[in-house]
């Protein structure tokens, strides 16, 4: 669906375990096209002409669930960057349900098959990602993070602006 005003849906995830990532993106993200932090993206374009109604749906399938426990459980090399892999069924079962909730809205990308992952590096020449995702799979240990609700924002054709966090029912 075309949107003057695209909306993007976020994971929650705990400062202190996002922490490490966002160093890892500050360090090897050009600093040009750094508009954010690390983050983990569920859906890139939702209509923004329905804020309140995206609004409603995150709301109601929050509601529904508690934290979750994630595994970061290796790296993926994007050709023009570098990411952490993410493994959580029930990170996956949150974005089946609002992938049902969003049908209606979603574009080409959102359709896709989602990966979870957290971007550390992108827009990068590919032999910058190949010495990045080296240096990173040789240190490579596997770690969790928890996720605790999930974000809304709004596109401003580079940087983001928060509309609403949403908290999953209980959070650590």
């Amino acid at each position: 669906m075309k949107t003057s005003e695209p909306l993007i849906v976020t994971a929650q995830i705990l400062e202190q375990d996002l922490q490490p990532f966002d160093t890892l993106r500050k360090q090897y993200f050009p600093a040009d096209k750094n508009f954010l932090r690390a983050h983990v993206t569920l859906f890139h374009r939702l209509p923004g002409e329905y804020i309140g109604e995206v609004q409603h749906r995150l709301t109601q399938v929050a509601s529904e669930h508690s934290a979750i426990r994630a595994e970061i459980v290796g790296l993926r090399h994007l050709g023009a960057g570098v990411a952490f892999t993410i493994s959580s069924d029930q990170l996956q079962q949150v974005h089946a349900s609002l992938k049902l909730l969003f049908r209606p809205w979603l574009g080409g990308q959102d359709m896709q098959k989602w990966q979870p992952h957290i971007t550390v590096q992108n827009k990068v020449a590919k032999p910058a990602a190949d010495a990045l995702y080296k240096d990173l799979d040789q240190s490579f240990q596997k770690s969790s993070l928890c996720v605790t609700g999930l974000d809304l924002w709004r596109y401003l054709g580079g940087p983001w602006q928060h509309c609403l966090s949403v908290p999953f029912t209980t959070s650590p």
